[in-house]
């Protein structure tokens, strides 16, 4: 895979599955200030051990409200439109198969594009000062990548965007970003992470010291409760729980928007954890939880937690999801223009079709008679599949083929299981690979550390 193959295809995993907020940028909840006042007093409570001098009894004097700062900005001579920011959340709808915020949230997402086109810009200006910049050849080269990716050509891509309400021109600033500033780190930051390697055995020692032990990998939103507000405070989370169920988005998008912890910054991400470290409420309702679910309202005694797992492992087991597999992938896809109703006469018979399937060797001469597009794949984990899938392929027999599955923009698909190695007790992990994660890590806390800079240094005016 190319240099700006491997980009493409991350760009198209930060609109797909970080959903609405993109690379890395959080909700944020907008409190409105009343309009009549012009002093308003917080009632007297404890003031947060900060470095700002904040007094307790604090006044504000005048009113904010958000809704008053519209969505054009001009960043250090840079300007950023109101279409910029409607068609950049055009374009991440789109590319979530046209699922679009409740209509009530449309402004609080079109804030939230307008902060992450500001760090963009940040992003590609400081890259050209370094020198660095994007050529056309390589947007183009991109951009045909995603299209591939979306079974289009560029042309039909370009069309598909406009009808959406995007652009090929949000598109192409998107991927310039990323791009930009992946090489600016590359250049700029990378050379200057060092681990050393005594760091690296005492992390190995660690491990090897842990075999047998269960650790779960969690999310949390945390909302804190006194005794005065705890019911409201209950109810609240329940209705975030609801939010997370109906909405079908990513729940660190709902910790970034909701939580009061210090992990709201990334989601809610607890990390792989051990359950004997966790206050014993939530060690409870963790052991009891299934690879993503969500539990809650979880009362503790400051307020009350949601928890997401997303994972769980036995440290030195062999894990079933580590297995590899060697796959036949069919494919029938959509023509554009396309009713529901077709789709769906369309979708049955190639769910009928492939109940036919009598092992791999059979699957080019059925594929055929639907005019299916067939992919080999020989190296893929099972854990590398959704999890949906992953609880599908586990129990599947060589020979046997999925359950159709897609959606009436890609297409739709089954999986043909033609081998399975399946997985080993898995051993420590490398020198090579240790070093590698502690040093990405350290780049992406230098990479946030850089974007703070830049945004305190920047000049925005907001029209």
């Amino acid at each position: 895979m190319t240099q700006n193959n491997r980009h493409t295809a991350r760009f198209g995993r930060i609109l797909g599955a970080r959903g609405w907020a993109g690379r890395g940028a959080a909700w944020l909840t907008l409190a409105a200030i009343g309009a009549g006042a012009v002093a308003q007093t917080v009632p007297d409570q404890q003031v947060p051990d900060t470095s700002l001098n904040i007094p307790a009894n604090l006044q504000i004097f005048g009113k904010l409200d958000p809704n008053v700062r519209k969505p054009t900005a001009i960043v250090n001579n840079t300007v950023i439109t109101g279409t910029d920011v409607d068609q950049r959340l055009a374009l991440t709808v789109f590319n979530n198969g046209g699922r679009g915020p409740d209509p009530a949230q449309v402004d609080e997402f079109k804030l939230q594009i307008l902060r992450q086109l500001i760090d963009e810009t940040l992003q590609i200006q400081e890259a050209k000062s370094a020198e660095i910049t994007v050529t056309g050849a390589e947007l183009d080269q991109s951009e045909a990548g995603l299209a591939k990716r979306f079974n289009m050509t560029v042309p039909q891509l370009r069309v598909a965007l406009r009808k959406a309400g995007s652009s090929e021109r949000s598109l192409r600033r998107a991927i310039e970003g990323e791009l930009a500033w992946s090489r600016y780190l590359r250049r700029k930051v990378e050379p200057f992470v060092n681990v050393g390697d005594e760091e690296v055995a005492a992390i190995q020692k660690r491990i090897e010291a842990s075999r047998g032990t269960e650790e779960y990998n969690l999310r949390e939103i945390y909302l804190s409760a006194n005794d005065a507000n705890r019911a409201e405070v209950f109810a609240k989370a329940k209705q975030i729980i609801a939010e997370i169920q109906k909405a079908q988005q990513p729940f660190e998008l709902f910790a970034r928007n909701f939580s009061e912890a210090s992990t709201r910054a990334v989601g809610g991400d607890l990390g792989w954890i051990r359950l004997a470290t966790l206050p014993q409420p939530l060690a409870e309702a963790a052991q009891q939880m299934q690879e993503g679910q969500v539990a809650g309202p979880i009362a503790t005694p400051g307020g009350f937690s949601i928890l997401y797992l997303t994972d769980k492992r036995t440290i030195g087991a062999a894990d079933p999801r580590d297995a590899k597999l060697s796959l036949k992938q069919l494919t029938v896809s959509f023509p554009p223009g396309t009713t529901q109703a077709q789709a769906q006469v369309r979708a049955a018979t190639f769910a009928k079709t492939v109940q036919s399937i009598q092992g791999c060797g059979t699957v080019a001469k059925v594929a055929a008679t639907i005019n299916a597009e067939v992919v080999d794949n020989d190296s893929i984990r099972i854990r590398d599949l959704p999890v949906q899938l992953q609880k599908i392929m586990v129990n599947l027999q060589v020979g046997q083929a999925t359950p159709p599955f897609g959606s009436p923009t890609e297409g739709v698909r089954a999986l043909v299981l033609c081998g399975r190695d399946d997985a080993q007790q898995s051993s420590v992990p490398g020198a090579a690979q240790i070093q590698g994660q502690l040093e990405q890590q350290r780049v992406n806390l230098r990479a946030q550390s850089k974007l703070r800079d830049l945004r305190r240094d920047a000049v925005i005016e907001y029209r």
